[in-house]
């Protein structure tokens, strides 16, 4: 068919869509097989409408043209033949099984007898892949998420799954546009022509022989009608109105540039930070999580999919952002007073640092800002507000300034990484401070933004580059360059002023989300081309937007004129709301304030008290009243971690709340500190310069003068995920060492030898036993899994019960050694040219811990780790796979190292590998360990290194020592074994939360050491947990719990497993009172000659 033919389909299926041909325009649809109308696919199978959804797919694919189309057609017969069984229909099950599901047992029998087997389950969720399968309702959303994402996948619906952008009524246009030109060709034009057929070329009868009056593009056959007259299509209908974006169809809003943009952009500087050209894929594929009710489909009809393609390894494909399983409670939730702080003024906003999890921004209503460490209560910093450069300001600034000098912090907020704050003010300016790790404010940038009040500043990284967003009275929004200060962008669009705004990133697009007090939301790319979007937001007044923090979820809360306060969840595919929480007070007092955390809550500050509402649900789950003296609608804002939550109270005061994790991180302060945490005044006398996105940034003098100034306080905080670098990062180029006149402060040490002093367990195991080579804890934290030399995996889950209701690990409550019914075990391929026990063995969770792949020495091997069954193997050895990894974010991408010293990256998506060579990388730095002083050089054997948390420092293990090396690869410190640890170190590991150093030893000990100073805080000594009829056994690999930094489990060389713990929860391995020895302390490398700040 030509392009013109094709073009003209599309125009009949608007004209068929206007005039409510509706069955007509799905037929055309299919017929045609140009447009494949998602939106009326979702619908009939929300419906439940099979043979329809059948027959409309027909007309694009068939069963058997591509994987896509395969698992397309198999998970909608899958899904009726559930139905079935669970309507227990069993003849319409035959039916289905027989005449749909058939076609599959010729690519895989067993799947077919798999499918077989559940009609004689009295209810098929015995099966345990579909135990998690809801009501049918629930089933057919999960499996559409799955449908939608494979049919964009798939090849075959390229470009039709999105229409031409045209106007409205075109067919009706042209043809008026036909019929005046036919008019105009008459021998005797009339002024008012009667057209009563289209059938034939019109011309207009002369009854006296005289020539009528010309005449110049008459309407005929009716005006032309302009958008909007005719009946609108939904937003999910055929066509949509070019005139500007459609409120409800973000899907679409980066695909291309709109030829009718309404609103002008101004480019202070030259466009393209990122082109329009590159946006196509933004939301197309949106990360929309989903509840627990998912995991059945994305694991188990995946499975059952593979098997289709076992031996297939191009074939392989998975979801690469499924959410993990609630394993959250509202125990979780900050809910605990733990701190009041008094500002003395009206707070107007907050904000945490991002690093330092006690550290609080706090704007108010005079304009002062202040630095907050929650935990010891003190305020690091108070600035009160000034005006840095009066004559570089504007005229009307000053002017206003002259009038009423009174002003006020709108919004203050940290930049990503904490090392720059900004400020904007009710009054034309923001202020942007750098800050370094000492607590103190330098002024960096002074910059008349707008016109009227700055409503809101944030910062976003567009082309890699820091700059400042703003928005204002003046109804734009500005992009700043965070190192000059200049205009880089102007968004203009608004018709009210800007109220917020909400930088943010997907797929490596940038773009920026922006509310009015009208209601509008606006979404802009960094380039000339105007908003991408045009919508209302719930009760069209004040409004702000924010991500969930793992950037796939968008919500917005706002508050109408009238009071009415709407907490929402956009579904960004659509550009329509998800889901609307309920719980708020009819007339709410004010704007209320909302904020997420942990990528499952959410809060907001209404009738005098905080609430909290799982994202899952759109009931309110708990509320507190932060133990009275809220205000009626008071603002809040959690630390990154979610562990404290910071309330304003009415008396012009912060209320800090806290959970668990937040309470035992503030008591840990409180004991660092007691216990003669590490004095700051030797660091401050040395101002090292912090490294941040501005170039170093120096110390300055920051504090007003009536701000009390601890030289010896604790300027960086501490949290539970990043406890180490309460020093590392401060006092970056002051290198240990001890002096001779001078010893340091450390736990002193226990010397654990009996299981009474500890908890700990071995893990049952009725399987082969085979030296444990790999060991890693699930995400979750819910179970253990283990590679054996035998290339074997086992894995050990803890069971939901009265005991633990969580299903978290522990060394208390005995696991199961978990296998399917029918006692599979998940094994790797091995070379049989080498040994399994000489290979080099290596293993990687997904993030969501549906996926393991590993290698014993053979092919890798990708494993379903709910059915143990072997979806793929690939890549057959020589060389082999050393070391494995999944992207962070994505499934699909896999990291493969091999012993040839290449890199493969593997996309399975789209069957593409990429390697890389290292000999071919510029060397950036290498370095040798050191020896110890003598022991033989050079040093043989395994090097094993790990990053710490905080991404600067490293931990190197090595049979002869323990050391933590920087970013130059300059040693920091090192331990070598002595005294009671004198044998061979064979394994080390950071804790999850980067305060230890967990190190097993040759002849059975278990060291644990401080992250930062190397010192031994306990030894474990092997009659503590081995039993004596066991001998020459040691722990061979060590892993660490993801979420508990005190739970390590071991990997022994007999082949068992064993989970430790201090005796009480409370209490840290190694404390204890604090004595004064130096020899127990890791050794800094001699070569670093400074001084160590006494703890």
């Amino acid at each position: 068919m030509s392009s013109l033919s094709r073009e003209l389909v599309f125009l009949i299926l608007q004209f068929l869509d206007e005039e409510k041909f509706k069955e007509t325009v799905h037929k055309l649809e299919q017929e045609s097989g140009f447009f494949f109308n998602m939106k009326y696919f979702e619908d009939s199978v929300q419906a439940g409408e099979w043979d329809e959804v059948e027959r409309y797919l027909s007309g694009f694919t068939k069963v058997e043209d591509n994987r896509y189309s395969m698992k397309i057609f198999f998970e909608i017969r899958k899904q009726k033949y559930l139905e079935a069984l669970d309507r227990d229909d069993r003849p319409k099950a035959v039916e289905i099984l027989v005449k749909d599901l058939k076609v599959f047992a010729s690519f895989n029998e067993d799947l077919f007898k798999e499918i077989t087997q559940l009609l004689t389950l009295d209810n098929f969720r015995q099966n345990e892949q579909l135990s998690k399968y809801g009501d049918t309702r629930s089933a057919r959303n999960i499996m559409l998420v799955e449908l939608k994402k494979l049919i964009e996948a798939n090849p075959l619906f390229r470009d039709k799954l999105t229409l031409p952008t045209f106007k409205a009524s075109r067919l009706r246009t042209l043809i008026n546009q036909s019929l005046n030109w036919q008019h105009q060709l008459c021998k005797n034009p009339r002024p008012n022509p009667d057209i009563k057929t289209l059938f034939t070329d019109h011309s207009c009868a002369s009854s006296n022989g005289t020539r009528g009056p010309p005449t110049n593009n008459v309407p005929l056959a009716g005006s032309v009608p302009k958008p909007g007259l005719f009946h609108p299509l939904g937003g999910h209908g055929l066509f949509q109105p070019v005139v500007s974006p459609p409120p409800s169809a973000i899907a679409g809003w980066m695909s291309s540039p709109n030829p009718s943009i309404p609103h002008a952009v101004v480019a202070a500087a030259s466009p393209g930070l990122i082109q329009a050209s590159s946006s196509a894929a933004f939301l197309k594929h949106p990360r929309t999580p989903g509840g627990p009710g998912m995991e059945y489909q994305t694991a188990d009809s995946e499975h059952l999919l593979k098997r289709l393609r076992a031996g297939h390894p191009d074939e392989v494909s998975f979801s690469g952002s499924t959410h993990l399983p609630n394993i959250y409670s509202p125990d979780d939730l900050p809910k605990t007073v733990v701190r009041s702080l008094s500002q003395e003024s009206n707070v107007m906003s907050m904000d945490f640092h991002p690093l330092q999890q006690t550290v609080l921004l706090v704007g108010t209503n005079v304009g002062d800002i202040s630095i907050w460490e929650v935990g010891s209560r003190e305020r690091l910093a108070l600035k009160t507000f000034k005006v840095w450069d009066i004559s570089a300001c504007s005229m009307p600034f000053q002017t206003t300034l002259v009038k009423d000098a009174t002003i006020s912090v709108n919004r203050c907020a940290w930049g990503q990484d904490g090392s720059i704050l900004g400020v904007a003010f009710s009054k034309h300016i923001v202020q942007i401070y750098t800050y370094n790790p000492a607590g103190e404010l330098g002024q960096h940038l002074e910059i008349d933004a707008h016109v009227g009040g700055v409503n809101d500043i944030a910062f976003a990284h567009p082309n890699k580059q820091l700059c400042i967003v703003t928005c204002g009275d003046d109804k734009t929004i500005k992009v700043w360059d965070a190192v000059s200060g200049r205009t880089q962008y102007t968004f203009e669009g608004h018709e009210a002023p800007v109220y917020s705004v909400c930088p943010h990133y997907k797929e490596n697009i940038q773009f920026i989300f922006s509310t009015a007090i009208d209601g509008k939301i606006k979404a802009w790319l960094y380039d000339s081309l105007g908003s991408r979007v045009d919508y209302d937001a719930p009760g069209l007044w004040c409004t702000m937007m924010a991500y969930s923090a793992d950037g796939t979820r968008l919500f917005s809360c706002g508050t109408s004129k009238e009071g009415e306060s709407h907490l929402v969840e956009w579904n960004e595919s659509e550009g329509a709301i998800k889901r609307t929480y309920s719980g708020f007070r009819k007339r709410s007092l004010g704007v209320v304030q909302f904020d997420t955390t942990r990528n499952h809550f959410l809060a907001a500050g209404d009738e005098f008290q905080i609430k909290f509402w799982d994202m899952d649900n759109t009931n309110m789950l708990t509320y507190t009243d932060g133990d009275g003296g809220l205000p009626a609608s008071p603002r809040l804002r959690f630390n990154k971690e979610g562990s404290l939550l910071a309330v304003t109270t009415s008396d012009n005061g912060i209320k800090i709340l806290a959970n668990i994790d937040g309470q035992r991180m503030l008591r840990m302060l409180e004991t660092r500190a007691l216990d003669g945490a590490r004095g700051y005044s030797e660091a401050v006398n040395a101002k090292p310069a912090i490294a941040g996105p501005l170039g170093p940034i120096a110390n300055v003098s920051a504090s007003a003068s009536h701000v009390v100034e601890r030289t010896d306080r604790i300027p960086q905080s501490v949290s539970l995920g990043n406890l180490a670098t309460l020093d590392g990062s401060r006092t970056a180029d002051v290198k240990p060492r001890i002096g001779t006149a001078e010893k340091i402060k450390s736990w002193k040490f226990a010397d654990i030898t009996d299981s009474s002093q500890l908890k700990t367990l071995k893990l049952p195991d009725s399987l082969t036993a085979s030296k444990i080579v790999r060991l890693l804890y699930t995400n979750s934290g819910l179970a253990v899994l283990a590679l054996a030399s035998n290339a074997v995996h086992k894995l050990w889950k803890w069971q939901r019960n009265d005991r633990n209701r969580t299903g978290k690990s522990s060394a208390t409550i005995v696991p199961q050694l978990w296998q399917p019914t029918n006692g599979a075990l998940m094994s790797n391929d091995v070379n049989d040219a080498k040994p399994a026990d000489d290979s080099v063995a290596c293993i990687a969770l997904s993030k969501n811990d549906s996926y393991v792949m590993s290698a014993s020495g053979g092919r890798v091997s990708l494993f379903n780790m709910m059915t143990f069954k072997v979806m793929t193997t690939f890549m057959p050895p020589p060389p082999a796979a050393t070391y494995l990894a999944f992207h962070p974010q994505d499934n699909n991408i896999i990291a493969i190292g091999m012993e040839d010293s290449t890199v493969q990256i593997y996309n399975v998506r789209v069957d593409e590998l990429c390697v890389w060579i290292i000999d071919g990388w510029e060397k950036k730095m290498s370095r040798p360990i050191q020896a110890p002083p003598g022991h033989q050089t050079p040093l043989v054997g395994e090097t094993k290194v790990q990053f710490h948390n905080n991404q600067t420092h490293l931990l190197v293990v090595h049979e002869s020592q323990i050391a933590v090396y920087d970013a130059q690869l300059e040693c920091l410190r090192a331990w070598y074994p002595r005294d009671s640890l004198s044998a061979p170190v064979s394994s080390g590991i950071y804790s999850c939360d980067g305060l230890l150093v967990f190190a097993g030893f040759c002849d059975g000990a278990v060291g644990i050491f401080d992250a930062e100073s190397l010192s031994l805080r306990c030894r474990i000594a092997p009659s503590a947990y081995i039993p004596a009829s066991v001998s020459s056994t040691f722990p061979v690999v060590i892993a660490a719990h993801p979420s508990d930094g005190s739970q390590f489990g071991l990997g022994m060389s007999d082949g068992a497993v064993h989970v430790m713990e201090p005796c009480d929860v409370d209490t840290k391995w190694g404390g204890g009172k604090t004595t004064t020895a130096s020899q127990e302390n890791g050794i800094p490398s001699s070569s670093q000659p400074s001084e160590t700040p006494s703890r």
